[in-house]
């Protein structure tokens, strides 16, 4: 049997993928030289500014809906050619990009080019898994690939700044917005972070190809109360520089260009108005160098927060470290007068605008401001063949296999595969949610996917069998932004017969139920995360057709799916899988690509779980593990009279279509002394009878600290590729850089004492080994 050995140093990066390492790049802007330069132009044309045009700089409204020809006339576009305009958003293709842009350079008294930005969120035209499927990959080269599409076709339609990548931790799957973030970790979280950034940024923001990325929701966003959107957070600071804080740290040491305030409050400020997040933290902890924007009109809302009238708020998000305003126009229409009455100062003023010039400068656009936009090239780069394939290659790599039982999956390419659920033939929701430069209609859907790529071998019969929910009203809020769920009038009675009688003529069922797109996302907070009952139905009525039947799920949340997890021999967790869904589907189905990916976030038995996440903390009352594993009921411990105290699949989760083995950990050095290196390996065989990719995670535990500690945290992962009975040994680096922790007076350190090193398929299924490391 064939060995090869592995070697990840978990100080510096862990490897991923048998394909070339993710580094950061040397950004060349970032050169003495370049900067001097940069600081002479920039201040400079400061020096040329009126008061106006500095507080114009500020200014960032949405694009409103104009044509090409009436750029120059329009509301927006007298404003750009009085200055007082900074950039624009919502506005999408090059010919109008350039046509606004020629107001700017042409007809402003300074000839101060604007920046364009759009919520490129997982993909421009071509459009990825929504991003925590991408997540569910687990390979730092693909979601930096991801970001190099999504870039390269933004620049050439005429983008330059996206409002990406989402990094907020949440443990609520009842929020809507955890479907575009990356989960629950915070080392998972921040290795995507940084990922994305250099996706999006490369080596050169000036090179036309690529554009300004722009970490969010700074901060806690994930952390709302009861899971509704918007809503009150509140934690300790220990928790949040622990635990939410490093993905948004990852996004700044990666050098993120900009960074987006959060709706929210933080120790009970609005985060827009909130100068310890904005400033100590974020520039003087942190030393970000970047500029700070608001999300929609997060100035204003600071009213409804109760701090004060727009000009008040406005001073306060100014003062707190505030450069950009978007839509809402406080900066725009108060901060002349809250000079004048000295709330305010022209140093704030300045330096806000100054790190707006500054962003323009590092894009190259006072060099071209025509260099991100042309018509013959985004015609090429957009949406075109290259960018799909690797698209698709994404979505398959994303889904996650959750349950496998007689080896239903991958199907048989003969016979007669009965394929119904509501969204068998709906290429709208294919993209998932904040996919607004996407091409929906032309979305590869289940069927179409099917039929293109194994119709000739097999033949599909399809059916509706049942609409997303019994609820009609429901249903018409579930499809919001035009993604139409085409509902079916006819009784559900007629629906599961025409179901029933379709699948009664096929060998397998292939049931696709879950979410719509719009189920979650921003603004899509549910008090139930459930299967609807009306798809519940159907899987219960097909069950007794005897059929085997293997689940495609679609969602943008975990989902509490006890009530249906025994009932299918398979389920496929496919998330939304973007442009070539249905492609991307079909080959993992039919065992093209064996899935190979992991949940980034736990998935509950029931609601009354929530918040459940892996690395929570023991408390001085744990249950006896022997109970909980048999999911046992002990009063007086920390436990449900009425559920498990485990998750219906916990984090890290994920079947193969092959069986892979692990050996017992072991480590170079039981006993290690202050900066030494230990080595933890483990040997993993692919025992099955297909080629697979396993994601190997490594768990920490430190038993004993000055302040609780978590019963285990993610500290490195490798995605290993092994052929049938290959074996791999999979071998760590540990240093004291991954024990370090922000302690209770925030000092970020590493304490000695007892290890447990823990390494495995998941967050559950570890092998043990013990380290005492002392300084």
């Amino acid at each position: 049997m064939k060995k090869l050995i592995v070697i990840a140093t978990l100080a510096l990066a862990p490897m991923f993928s048998a394909q070339e390492m993710v580094t950061k790049p040397v950004q060349s802007y970032q050169t003495a030289q370049y900067q001097a330069k940069k600081k002479a132009f920039v201040d400079a044309l400061l020096a040329k500014m009126t008061l106006d045009e500095k507080i114009g700089q500020l200014n960032l409204p949405s694009s409103g809906d104009f044509t090409t020809g009436l750029a120059k006339s329009s509301d927006i576009g007298k404003k750009v050619e009085q200055g007082l305009v900074g950039g624009l958003f919502n506005i999408k293709g090059a010919e109008k990009i350039k046509a606004v842009q020629k107001v700017a350079v042409e007809n402003s008294r300074l000839k101060i080019p604007l920046i364009f930005g759009m919520d490129v969120i997982h993909g421009y035209e071509t459009t990825f898994p929504i991003p925590l499927g991408l997540a569910a990959s687990w390979d730092m080269n693909l979601v930096q690939q991801s970001a190099r599409v999504a870039a390269r076709e933004a620049a050439a339609d005429g983008i330059n700044w996206t409002f990406s990548p989402m990094v907020d931790i949440s443990r609520e799957p009842r929020w809507g917005r955890v479907s575009e973030g990356s989960g629950e970790d915070p080392y998972l979280g921040s290795e995507i972070s940084k990922n994305m950034v250099y996706g999006y940024q490369g080596k050169d923001l000036a090179n036309g190809t690529n554009i300004l990325a722009c970490v969010k929701h700074f901060a806690l966003y994930g952390a709302g109360e009861s899971g509704r959107d918007y809503n009150t957070v509140d934690m300790s600071h220990v928790r949040m520089f622990n635990e939410y804080f490093p993905p948004y740290k990852a996004a700044v040491d990666a050098g993120v260009a900009s960074v987006m305030a959060s709706f929210n409050e933080v120790d009970g400020v609005p985060a827009t108005g909130n100068r310890w997040l904005q400033t100590e933290v974020l520039r003087n902890q942190w030393k970000f160098k970047g500029f700070v924007v608001t999300d929609y009109t997060g100035i204003n809302e600071m009213v409804d927060h109760g701090m004060g009238d727009l000009q008040q708020v406005s001073a306060l998000a100014l003062k707190a470290g505030v450069d950009m305003d978007m839509v809402g126009e406080g900066f725009l229409t108060t901060l002349k007068k809250s000079l004048a009455e000295g709330k305010v100062t022209q140093a704030e003023i300045d330096m806000a605008a100054k790190r707006i010039l500054e962003a323009k400068y590092d894009l190259g656009l006072f060099d071209n401001p025509y260099k991100h936009g042309d018509v013959k090239l985004a015609a090429k780069e957009v949406y075109n063949m290259e960018n799909r394939n690797i698209a698709r290659s994404a979505a398959a790599q994303s889904m996650v296999l959750m349950k496998n039982e007689n080896q239903v999956l991958p199907l048989k390419k003969s016979g007669t595969v009965a394929v119904i659920g509501p969204l068998v033939n709906n290429s709208m929701n294919m993209p998932g949610t904040w996919s607004v430069a996407s091409k929906h209609a032309n979305a590869v859907n289940l069927m179409q996917g099917l039929q293109a790529n194994f119709g000739k071998e097999v033949k599909f019969l399809s059916a509706k069998g049942a609409n997303i929910d019994y609820d009609a009203k429901l249903e018409e809020i579930y499809a919001a932004h035009g993604k139409k769920t085409d509902r079916d009038n006819r009784s559900k009675e007629a629906l599961l017969k025409e179901a029933v009688d379709i699948a009664n003529k096929a060998d397998v069922i292939v049931l696709a139920i879950g979410e719509s797109a719009e189920m979650s996302g921003e603004s899509s907070s549910r008090t139930e995360i459930t299967i609807p009952q009306s798809q519940v139905d159907l899987l219960n009525e097909l069950k007794k057709t005897g059929k085997p039947i293997a689940v495609v799920l679609f969602t943008g949340r975990p989902l509490a799916l006890t009530n249906i997890k025994d009932t299918p021999d398979a389920i496929l967790n496919v998330w939304f899988p973007g442009s070539e869904a249905g492609s991307a589907i079909s080959d993992v189905l039919f065992g093209k690509v064996n899935p190979s990916g992991k949940l980034p976030m736990t998935f509950p038995r029931s609601l009354g779980q929530v918040p459940i996440y892996y690395n929570a903390k023991n408390t001085g009352r744990p249950l006896d593990q022997k109970l909980v594993d048999k999911c046992e009921y002990q009063r007086f411990r920390s436990n449900y009279m009425d559920e498990c105290n485990t998750p219906l699949y916990p984090f890290g989760y994920g079947l193969s279509y092959t069986k892979f083995n692990y050996s017992d950990v072991t480590v170079s050095n039981a006993n290690p002394k202050g900066n030494q290196t230990v080595q933890a390996s483990v040997t993993v065989t692919n025992s099955g009878n297909f080629d697979g990719a396993e994601v190997v995670q490594l768990y920490i535990r430190d038993w004993v600290g000055t302040i609780t500690r978590p019963v285990k945290e993610l500290k490195g992962f490798q995605k290993v590729m092994l052929k049938k009975g290959e074996s791999k040994k999979v071998t760590f680096d540990i240093t004291p850089e991954n024990l370090k922790f922000y302690n209770g007076d925030l000092k970020y350190d590493w304490e000695a004492g007892d290890f447990e090193i823990m390494i495995g398929t998941n967050s559950e299924d570890v092998k043990h080994s013990k380290i005492n490391w002392t300084k």
